[in-house]
């Protein structure tokens, strides 16, 4: 019977998310650790009757790294390109170029035959969609945001002039990005005004880290990282910054509202954590996805558990609630 229900998650991600429709072209890209889930995308794709191509590549070694060549090169022919892989390939530059020309696109990062199952992907997507767009207008309207928390965040962001980006987990147009299941709302910070301190309570899906044991605490200034603490999650994160000789990999690149009532705890689920409903995170590295300057060679996301987020002094997010809706 799991077999049944992996193909009515398959087919929620191929009809109500990526809307395709038939004789599309569509490319699922995967790796041999997400290739059940992807046979499952692509069987459900096929039901639909669209034109559907399926390309195993090896796991990438981080989010954020390039996918091969070829991969590269096929998606620049699809109409629309479902992701199920280990590593994310959302902020790489091939995922840039394939949107620009008119691609959909659908992440769906570390995803397990469970996860088609049960949890965030059976959300309200279509009833979530208003509330995640008017975040995403709200964070176009504001020139600054603030986020503090009762673990010791306070840091200010510059906004001014950056447009908000809703990814209601529903891509449906022409260049549209989402990720499955987050139902996010970002914008990328004008680079080098982030100050303050950041206290990380909640997860850091990437780098093979989860749900956090203790705190991660960074110091930011001028828009980078300067420092980071908290035992063996931030000597990972130290480690990883270290292979890098780029300084863009310090780069505060993302400022983010996780919105999926489906998703209501942490739980090391990679595209949960990053749903997580009520949770205020930071994506450091690549920015030039979401509207900024900046690529980097590598790019993860950190999450607060409590948050509270301004935006040019109104709270709209209050110890991780929302107080617009």
């Amino acid at each position: 019977m799991d077999s049944v229900q992996e193909m009515k998650g398959a087919s929620i991600v191929v009809e109500t998310c990526a809307a395709i429709e038939p004789d599309e072209d569509v490319l699922v890209v995967s790796d041999w650790k997400v290739a059940d889930v992807a046979e499952r995308v692509a069987a459900a794709a096929k039901e639909r009757d669209a034109n559907v191509s399926m390309t195993l590549m090896d796991p990438r070694e981080y989010d954020g790294n390039e996918p091969d060549e070829t991969v590269a090169a096929a998606m620049l022919e699809a109409d629309v390109i479902i992701t199920p892989v280990h590593r994310s390939i959302t902020h790489s530059e091939a995922a840039a170029k394939a949107k620009e020309n008119g691609a959909r696109l659908i992440s769906m990062v570390k995803f397990t035959d469970e996860q088609l199952i049960r949890g965030g992907l059976y959300a309200d997507y279509e009833g979530m969609r208003p509330h995640c767009e008017e975040m995403g207008k709200k964070f176009s309207e504001a020139s600054e945001a603030r986020v503090t928390s009762p673990q010791g965040t306070d840091v200010t962001v510059g906004l001014d002039g950056r447009e908000g980006n809703a990814h209601p987990g529903i891509a449906d147009e022409s260049g549209e990005f989402t990720a499955l299941v987050h139902i996010e709302s970002n914008i990328a910070p004008v680079e080098g005004t982030t100050e303050g301190t950041v206290v990380f309570d909640g997860a850091i899906p990437n780098l093979d880290i989860g749900v956090l044991e203790e705190p991660v605490t960074m110091e930011i200034e001028d828009g980078a990282v300067t420092s980071v603490e908290g035992g063996k999650e931030a000597e990972t994160i130290q480690r990883v910054w270290e292979e890098h000789d780029d300084p863009a990999v310090y780069n505060i690149a993302q400022l983010a509202v996780g919105m999926n009532p489906e998703c209501p705890e942490f739980n090391g689920w990679f595209s949960n954590d990053h749903g997580r409903y009520g949770n205020v995170h930071f994506g450091i590295g690549t920015s030039s996805n979401l509207g900024g300057t900046t690529r980097a060679p590598v790019h993860f996301d950190a999450m607060m558990a409590e948050p509270t987020l301004e935006l040019d002094g109104e709270v709209v997010v209050e110890d991780g609630e929302f107080t617009f809706f």
